[in-house]
């Protein structure tokens, strides 16, 4: 039995500071499944790894609760 990791990318609209990149990395991150969040800042892209298949709807929940919304 090998594992299968997903991958997703999200843009995040609103985020400007280290504060915005840890919220939305603490809330994603505490989705079950979800092994690495990667924030990059300058484009607002988000890099969600999940040990398994990646929620969309989980992960757009928790961006919401970290005050935030993906684009698109």
């Amino acid at each position: 039995m090998g594992d299968t990791a997903t991958v997703g990318e999200y843009i995040i609209a609103g985020m400007v500071c280290e504060h915005c990149v840890s919220a939305v990395t603490q809330e994603v991150g505490g989705i079950d499944g979800v092994t690495e969040v990667q924030v990059d800042l300058a484009t607002g892209r988000v890099r969600v790894t999940s040990s398994g298949p990646l929620d969309a709807a989980a992960v757009r929940a928790a961006v919401d609760e970290a005050g935030y919304e993906i684009s698109g």
